[in-house]
């Protein structure tokens, strides 16, 4: 039995509802562990992870020596990345100066949102933002509408939400960066054990997404179940922004896109250097 490791977010239990659930001749059972992208980016950085994880592409250069990045699985795609938000009272401006100083709450210190977010706030904040309080990314809607945080950084479905919390968009990372960069944004990357068939890992990621689009209602119930409450019609939303061509297959452009954002962190000293031919098994 191969262990797995992913988020309970639509995208990931549509992508791996068919391997999960035995569907795809040949392949592996699965002993699935669903978890938040804070925690399987640990997981991938200690020793005895599970065989094949989803992490942010930010956490790669610390898990390469260990784990491949696989062709497929992950999201990665333009009108899709991560949001900093305020509340209503606050950004009327949209001047990021208003982060001078100020609480940013943020899903993860090695996620790719939050890697975006230093690059960014180095030419917009002047004279830097003040504390990082890493949460669970369903926790940084409400700390920002009660006021605990002053502001936050959020993924997922919080694109399609954040206005019924009584927040408003300071910035649209994703568009940030497909303006200055001209590339994809690379967010969520599977990557398996050097040591295991990695080429057999990728074929059937790769199988269970061709099975999801071939028949999306068979996957329903198991999405909605993992989607904490989460309306369907959300759910649906975001599936269709996270699964797409880059998911079935990385191709040039989708490595290319992650071979800047990692060497722009890495010219700046967000991430440490690293051999970039590993992106590559």
């Amino acid at each position: 039995m191969m262990k797995i490791a992913f988020s309970p977010c639509p995208n990931d239990t549509f992508v791996f509802h068919a391997w999960v659930h035995g569907l795809l001749p040949g392949a592996p059972k699965l002993d699935v562990t669903y978890a938040d992208i804070d925690i399987t980016n640990n997981l991938a950085a200690n020793p005895g992870g599970p065989d094949v994880l989803k992490i942010s592409y930010a956490a790669l250069p610390w898990v390469l020596s260990e784990y491949a990045l696989l062709p497929c699985g992950g999201a990665l795609g333009r009108g899709c990345g991560p949001l900093v938000l305020t509340r209503n009272n606050v950004s009327a401006t949209k001047d990021p100066a208003i982060l001078t100083g100020r609480r940013v709450a943020v899903p993860s210190e090695r996620s790719t949102a939050y890697m975006l977010f230093r690059l960014w706030a180095a030419e917009q904040v002047p004279g830097g933002v003040g504390e990082i309080v890493v949460m669970p990314f369903q926790e940084i809607m409400p700390a920002v509408r009660d006021g605990a945080i002053d502001a936050g950084l959020v993924i997922h479905e919080a694109r399609f939400t954040y206005p019924s919390y009584g927040l408003s968009l300071l910035t649209d990372l994703g568009s940030w960066w497909e303006g200055d960069a001209n590339q994809p944004i690379p967010l969520g990357a599977i990557i398996a054990h050097r040591s295991l068939d990695l080429k057999s890992i990728a074929a059937w990621t790769r199988a269970s997404v061709e099975y999801a689009w071939a028949h999306p209602e068979m996957s329903r119930d198991y999405i909605m179940q993992h989607a904490q409450e989460m309306d369907p019609i959300v759910a649906q939303a975001h599936i269709d922004l996270y699964v797409n061509e880059f998911t079935a297959d990385l191709g040039e452009l989708g490595y290319t896109a992650v071979t800047t954002l990692l060497s722009r962190a890495s010219q700046v000293g967000l991430i440490p250097e690293f051999d970039l031919s590993l992106l590559r098994y």
